[in-house]
């Protein structure tokens, strides 16, 4: 079966975030779009759906409620320390910087705002740094959570498109797989493909690629918004820096398998210039999903900084790779060992109060904008709902009531007979007996101690200070950690107005790109490293400026 041709003006490749924000630009400039998608319909969102919904802002009235003194100077200074820009080919890059930075310090929240998007108060400090005022991290709490996470933010732009699609103006096309960009004289006019198959299978698990017919849709403008190769562990082993050291043998996947990276060579044989597609980001605090949705599903942990942290051998990691400090840093040296796992040695108190699990699935009170369950769930005793879950059903999860238990239990785990348990031992009673001292040498006591003197942290993020083997913390923890494969920070090289370059770096007429495809902006706006927060507004902006340019021609 071939379906007639179709024509538009404006056809955007992928319904994630920022293919829904490039659709919704060209719809409000009066434009005809449609927007095709790989997957079934409900899947509309992408990876934004699932996501925690983190935003960074600069100099917000949240953060002013906090205390938090920021600024654009600030921010620049944390970005561009943290990015470390040193190709050639980042000066599109460090431009999209430039611009996002000014756009998370001026209208972004307004314009949110005005799409009726609300934040939690709470302001939290992600990629703390460690190393220098200069170096990388933020220097202050920048991540706010969007007021009904993921799905929060996707639904006043899934809400207009299908307000168009009832009036006629956009046409959305699930099922429709693109094998090649149509391309005249050097002109970009469209896509041809696939038509897959129609499925029933819900948000995020697998779908079949059964293919039932062809398809062309020819468009003045055309973005490419397609994601990035995070399901696709092929592709991600393929791009692996050796600056990383080895890729892993074992990890879990933190997107679901449509992010397989299929548009890459497509634009590539459009003409579009591929760079840094060595710079990626995955996270080492991933924990096997007792409920899976899609295969090897791995969840993050978004830790607080009271943790013990040790490698597959039992040795603790250096300073300052404390938990939540510095992501890619932390991968690095723990690649370095060998080995594709490490672990967490902790309290259920710790636990309780520090352990925050990403995605939307696993936040319902936030995601639901519960007020009550959010009290119940955040602020009283116990940990939130799916927290005890996995200490319940995970399988990387030990719970003991002593240490000598404990690192029986963990010897005996898969992994485990790597861990000279001695040295485990010793690390756990060194700390402790640093917990003791009011003055200590331990950075990572030092740190928390000092974190505690933020309101945000000692509200809901950090425990109070606390021997590990202390009884009244509850029973001691290990935790099984994996590598999580999530963003690719590299992709599509364009300019500031979301138009594709060719490998001379002129813009291809009538080829435009957004989101995770286009690396966040320009082929890789966040350099080497991410601040946290930086994804979600790296599509919002990204489609923001691509649909808006598409639909000016």
């Amino acid at each position: 079966m071939t379906n007639a041709p179709l024509s538009t003006d404006v056809l955007v490749i992928g319904w994630g975030l920022a293919g829904l924000v490039a659709a919704v630009e060209a719809l409000d400039a009066g434009k005809r779009v449609v927007l095709i998608d790989q997957e079934p319909r409900t899947n509309l969102g992408g990876q934004a759906w699932w996501s925690f919904g983190g935003l960074f802002f600069v100099d917000s009235p949240e953060q002013r409620r906090m205390g938090i003194r920021d600024s654009l100077e600030l921010a620049t200074e944390d970005w561009f320390g943290n990015a470390g820009f040193d190709r050639p080919e980042d000066e599109w890059p460090r431009r999209w910087a430039e611009a996002y930075l000014q756009f998370a310090a001026g209208e972004k929240r307004a314009w949110l705002r005005e799409r009726g998007v609300g934040f939690f108060p709470v302001v939290g400090w992600a990629e703390r740094g460690g190393y220098g005022a200069i170096g990388p991290g933020n220097s202050v709490p920048r991540f706010h959570i969007t007021w009904g996470t993921g799905p929060g933010i996707v639904a006043p732009f899934a809400a207009a498109l299908e307000q168009a699609e009832r009036e006629g103006r956009a046409t959305v096309l699930p099922r429709h797989r693109v094998a090649e960009l149509i391309t005249t004289d050097g002109v970009v006019g469209g896509a041809r493909g696939r038509v897959l198959a129609s499925s029933g299978a819900p948000r995020g698990v697998e779908s079949s690629r059964e293919v039932v017919g062809e398809f062309e849709i020819r468009a003045a403008a055309t973005v490419v918004a397609s994601g990035g190769i995070g399901g696709n562990h092929e592709l991600v082993r393929a791009s692996w820096p050796e600056r990383l050291g080895t890729p892993p043998e074992h990890m879990l996947t933190g997107v679901p398998a449509y992010v397989d990276g299929s548009m890459q060579s497509v634009s590539a044989d459009a003409g579009a210039r591929l760079i840094n597609g060595d710079r990626m980001w995955h996270y080492v605090e991933g924990i096997t999903n007792w409920n899976p949705v899609w295969p090897s599903h791995g969840i993050r942990i978004l830790p607080g900084p009271s943790s013990l942290w040790l490698d597959a051998t039992g040795r603790r990691l250096p300073g300052p790779l404390f938990p939540g400090f510095d992501t890619l840093g932390t991968l690095a040296h723990l690649r370095a060992t060998g080995h594709d796992h490490s672990w967490f040695v902790t309290s259920r108190q710790i636990v309780e109060k520090e352990f925050a699990l990403s995605g939307s699935e696993q936040n319902p009170d936030l995601t639901g904008k519960n007020v009550a369950l959010l009290l119940k769930s955040r602020l009283a005793k116990g940990p939130t709902g799916p927290v005890q879950s996995f200490l319940d059903e995970g399988e990387d999860f030990i719970v003991e009531n002593d240490l000598e238990s404990l690192l029986e239990q963990m010897q005996r785990h898969p992994g485990g007979d790597l861990l000279d348990i001695d040295n485990v031992r010793r690390e756990v009673v060194a700390r402790d007996r640093e917990m003791d001292n009011e003055f200590t040498k331990d950075a990572q006591i030092g740190m928390l101690r000092s974190m505690r003197s933020y309101r945000g942290d000692k509200l809901i993020r950090t425990a109070p200070p606390h021997r590990l083997q202390d009884t009244s913390a509850g029973p001691l923890v290990a935790v099984k950690l994996h590598v999580l494969t999530r963003k690719s920070l590299g992709g599509i090289n364009t300019d500031l107005d979301g138009r594709a370059l060719a490998a001379d770096g002129t813009p291809i007429p009538g080829l435009y790109a957004a989101g995770e495809a286009s690396g966040f902006g320009g082929g890789g706006v966040h350099g080497y490293r991410a601040l946290e927060g930086t994804f979600l507004g790296g599509c919002l902006f990204s489609g923001r400026q691509a649909g808006r340019a598409a639909a000016a021609g």
